[in-house]
């Protein structure tokens, strides 16, 4: 007598052609795996995108966001280069994930090694700006730039960034409000990266301003859509001859 060969129900079919286990895998490092053609270069470009525009805030001379006054302090008080700083400060948020029980993606460990990279060779590219109004013009585009950026990178859907991940994760453990936390570790960063003499100016109060606004703009039309999974084939039901 033949034996069946039947799937039992809630039993996964893997994709024909597709070793078993292959896509779980990559479902479980990856998430959603579909449109990665897209979306992997969309992450990388959203992240060197933010580097940049975080250089040409700091080539302004007007003032940095919060984080990046913790860079620049750090770096005028021990050395190194802002976007190695960039690259420490990422690690070592990460590091507090692990209490948190947050899971990286692989945009996760992608932001903490390409964003102080770019960041570091847009300076070297880009010198200074002398005059006032071009000083302006840079930094209201970086701001710009860095809400197309982050657009791009969060929209990518790969993980979010460690300083992202670290807000949510502490809304998730503490049950306060997101903005309250994101205000109170920003203010945080803030004032140790002014006490080891980072700079702070208009471009620090512009760029709280607009910043969220400017994500809200992008987000919607950088995220990649989302591709309901093709159902497997259902199992046959035994039906009893009459």
């Amino acid at each position: 007598m033949a034996t069946s060969t039947t799937p039992r129900p809630g039993t996964p079919v893997p994709r024909t052609g597709e070793p078993a286990g292959e896509s779980s895998l990559a479902a479980r490092v990856l998430g959603d795996t579909h449109g990665l053609g897209r979306r992997v270069p969309q992450l990388f470009a959203g992240l060197a995108l933010y580097g940049a525009s975080m250089a040409l805030m700091l080539r302004s001379g007007l003032g940095l966001d919060p984080w990046d006054v913790l860079h620049q302090g750090l770096q005028r008080s021990i050395g190194l280069s802002v976007g190695a700083w960039v690259t420490i400060c990422g690690a070592l948020v990460l590091l507090l994930w692990i209490p948190l029980r947050q899971r990286p993606g692989p945009g996760t460990v992608a932001n903490v090694l390409v964003i102080g990279a770019a960041m570091d060779l847009t300076l070297r590219v880009v010198d200074g700006f002398a005059a006032l109004p071009v000083r302006i013009a840079v930094m209201a585009g970086a701001i710009v730039l860095n809400g197309l950026a982050s657009g791009l990178y969060i929209g990518a859907r790969l993980g979010p960034g460690p300083r992202d991940g670290l807000m949510t994760g502490l809304r998730r453990r503490t049950g306060r409000s997101l903005r309250l936390i994101r205000t109170g570790i920003e203010l945080t960063v803030l004032a140790v990266g002014l006490l080891l003499g980072g700079t702070a100016g208009i471009g620090t109060v512009a760029y709280a301003l607009a910043i969220g606004p400017l994500v809200q703009v992008f987000l919607p039309l950088c995220t990649a859509p989302v591709t309901a999974p093709t159902p497997g084939p259902q199992p046959a039901r035994n039906r009893r001859k009459g």
